[in-house]
């Protein structure tokens, strides 16, 4: 008799516990959500859709009191729009955003990349993924400092950490006398700087293909430039142009695209790489039109909203050089087109693009180097010289350097 009743009892104590905690669950199931959130979500979607080129790292929190938001934005417009918002549904909220750049920076919140190509992560750490690369003399915007990393953007807009190796740090009043001097730009594809005029001395830096320096006299067959960190050295006439002299020369034409792509043949494939040393498939293209005048996005899913729609029936009769082809998954009832690769159109029915290595491929089924794998992945091609685009940036009509 005891054990049947405390069997009873215990199983009566669990159907308690049970329906105890259902009730639990059901209450936390149904509370009403963070309409903040919601509020924050909207905003980012309209401001910065896309965290590669905009930061708008916001949360919230309900207390007792209302809302604590918190968080980080270089974007001053998303962070008015949010407070109007939240004033208009009159939400009560504690304001603990950050906007960018931070104040720790004292000032030092522009910079020049100083190394002749540097990397930048996704995080503030050598192990994190290479998202993209800057090159010599870029100017860039410094937002954050983490330990020896930086959060910067570069003139593409485009996100990334770089170790500080990789930067000369300036004021406002640094910058402008950088940006005013006269620049040197290197038009080979490898090359050397030198301390003397004389390729026999000591080597200063390894250059690649658009690496700019400020020019300060001409050396008989060198040029003398000072570095960004103030470095100075001697680049071989040979090898580079004075930056003015090399824009008013840029033809925007679709064979100068087709002859620089040629000078990258071979180069390595390197996941996001865009420099002479390794390109990934869009770090081609980027780094190809970029030697020819034009700052284009920096992702294949980037690149193919800017210009115009050529062709998306592999009707490649209607191509012409210096085209983009985009290559990827096409669009179904469930799930999103994805960008996975690009190329560049040269003629005669064929493309050239980094994968592997920088090599040139065909539509053609009958040729040897008929691309089988690009041609069924296939998604459409755009035209972007000579369009005007707002993602597109033209050298000679915006002072970048």
């Amino acid at each position: 008799m005891k054990l049947s009743f405390f069997r009873k009892s215990r199983l009566h104590f669990f159907v308690l516990l049970a329906i105890a905690f259902s009730a639990c669950k059901t209450e936390k199931d149904t509370e009403a959500p963070n309409k903040v959130d919601d509020i924050i979500a909207s905003i980012k979607e309209t401001f910065a859709p896309d965290k590669r080129v905009a930061l708008f790292d916001i949360e919230s929190k309900e207390d007792a009191s209302g809302y604590i938001v918190t968080g980080k934005t270089n974007l001053p417009k998303a962070l008015s729009a949010l407070q109007e918002e939240l004033e208009s549904q009159q939400i009560t909220y504690t304001d603990s955003i950050e906007v960018l750049p931070e104040a720790e920076l004292e000032g030092k919140i522009y910079g020049i990349i100083k190394l002749s190509v540097a990397n930048l992560r996704s995080d503030p750490s050598h192990s994190a993924e290479m998202v993209t690369q800057g090159t010599m003399g870029m100017p860039i915007n410094v937002y954050q400092k983490e330990r020896s990393w930086y959060q910067i953007q570069t003139p593409d807009h485009y996100l990334g950490w770089v170790d500080s190796g990789g930067i000369a740090l300036m004021t406002k009043d640094e910058f402008e006398a950088w940006q005013a001097s006269e620049k040197l730009i290197y038009t080979k594809t490898y090359g050397h700087s030198f301390l003397d005029a004389d390729e026999s001395s000591q080597v200063v830096s390894d250059l690649v293909a658009g690496n700019i320096l400020s020019l300060i006299s001409d050396e008989g067959t060198f040029y003398e430039v000072t570095y960004p960190d103030g470095k100075s050295a001697f680049v071989p006439k040979a090898e580079a142009t004075p930056y003015l002299d090399w824009k008013s020369t840029l033809a925007f034409t679709k064979e100068s695209l087709v002859e620089t792509s040629k000078t990258m043949l071979g180069v390595p494939y390197m996941w996001g790489g865009t420099s002479t040393k390794g390109v990934d498939c869009s770090g081609f293209t980027k780094t190809v039109y970029f030697m020819n005048g034009m700052i284009i996005p920096r992702d294949a899913s980037q690149q193919i909203h800017e210009g115009t729609l050529i062709d998306d029936s592999k009707e490649f009769d209607k191509l012409v050089p210096g085209d983009l082809l985009f290559f990827g998954r096409k669009a179904t009832e469930t799930s999103p087109e994805r960008v996975i690769h690009v190329g560049m159109w040269i003629g005669n029915n064929e493309f050239i693009h980094s994968a592997g290595n920088v090599h040139i491929s065909s539509m053609d089924k009958n040729a040897e180097n008929f691309d089988e794998y690009n041609y069924n992945r296939y998604l459409r091609t755009k035209r972007i010289l000579n369009e005007t685009d707002e993602g597109l940036i033209y050298l000679t009509k915006n002072e970048v350097f």
